[in-house]
């Protein structure tokens, strides 16, 4: 005896699986050719609106696309501060789940064909979870002034806290006419959270009071922290771009034969250079080398190289000599405008 079917039973298996094979062949290969020469995308969604929400949740609705085959699905779009997940659904309607309250999002939406072509989007809906957040964070305490500059002062203090969230430090610069912030803290997203500030900008020289209050993502500002004063520093003298070195060599009676060595300290070559320094008013120039007399009026004396020697690189050095009258040595000098350390 055979387990082979019978005829009739043979027939019935073609008559019901090969017909379906087919249809669903030339379904796929039909679908597939349709999608590929469909490139028109489904029309904009209608605006978002809000269905219903809670504490924890939101129900997004939106009037449904059209499409000259037919919508797929709808991409669903939520935006925290800059943490953004993207959901699918097959209708004009979603639910979300996971919200915190008072959460500010923003949510868009698109819809997508079965070829991939994509939407345009409606605006945005930017939405805060109820409940609406009232309650101010604590104030941040114990500020205090880290490091001191001409310009800048650095600030550091203790967090606040918030039944919600923290979003950023307001630091103020705090006077009897009134407060102005002078820098921010942005904690959002709250991964990279922050308790110092370096404020710049400000005045050598000066006096400033400082004050810091946090803000919630509701807006809510908390208290001022304890104030702290302090006054930068003065300008710095410019660093001499040059040393002089000045020796007396020969001294008689009624005058000196001294040596004069400019040194250039600076990043840069000089070309051309004068150089002037203070004498009595009675005491002259006798002779001079290595240099030209450009003037002696009153109690100054100007000289300019020799043209030679014009030019001083840097770490460079020239050299002069001079014969005045009189005992008093200079013991100030100047190098074009600029003072000059004397070494």
């Amino acid at each position: 005896m055979h387990d082979r079917p019978s005829r009739p039973a043979r027939w019935w298996a073609r008559t019901l699986i090969l017909p379906v094979l087919a249809v669903a062949l030339i379904a796929g290969s039909g679908t597939a050719a349709y999608a590929a020469e469909d490139t028109e995308p489904p029309s904009t969604p209608g605006p978002i609106t809000v269905a219903g929400t809670t504490a924890n949740s939101v129900q997004l609705t939106w009037a449904a696309s059209t499409d000259n085959v037919g919508v797929a699905s709808y991409q669903v779009s939520q935006i925290f501060t800059d943490v953004g997940v993207m959901r699918t659904t097959t209708t004009n309607s979603i639910l979300i789940t996971g919200m915190l309250p008072s959460r500010t999002y923003t949510f868009s939406v698109w819809a997508v064909d079965a070829a991939g072509n994509r939407s345009t989007a409606p605006p945005a809906l930017r939405f805060t979870q109820p409940p609406g957040d009232s309650q101010p964070p604590t104030a941040p305490s114990a500020l205090a002034v880290r490091t001191v500059g001409e310009t800048s002062v650095n600030l550091g203090w203790d967090p606040s806290t918030d039944n919600v969230l923290l979003a950023q430090y307001d630091v103020l610069s705090v006077t009897p006419t009134g407060n102005t912030v002078v820098a921010r803290v942005w904690l959002l997203p709250p991964a990279y959270p922050s308790t110092s500030v370096t404020v710049t900008g400000l005045t050598p020289g000066t006096t400033y009071t400082f004050a810091v209050r946090a803000l919630d993502e509701a807006g809510n500002h908390s208290a001022l922290s304890n104030p702290v004063t302090v006054t930068t520093g003065p300008t710095p003298e410019p660093t001499p771009a040059c040393v002089v070195r000045h020796r007396v060599v020969a001294q008689w009676h009624g005058g000196f034969q001294a040596e004069l060595a400019i040194t250039n300290t600076g990043p840069t070559t000089i070309s051309g250079w004068t150089v002037t320094w203070s004498f009595p008013s009675s005491q002259r120039i006798v002779s001079i080398w290595g240099a030209a007399l450009v003037s002696q009026t009153g109690d100054t004396v100007a000289l300019r190289d020799a043209r030679y020697n014009a030019t001083i690189r840097p770490d460079g050095t020239v050299v002069i000599g001079y014969v005045t009258s009189g005992s008093v040595p200079p013991t100030a000098f100047a190098l074009n405008g600029q003072s000059c350390r004397v070494g």
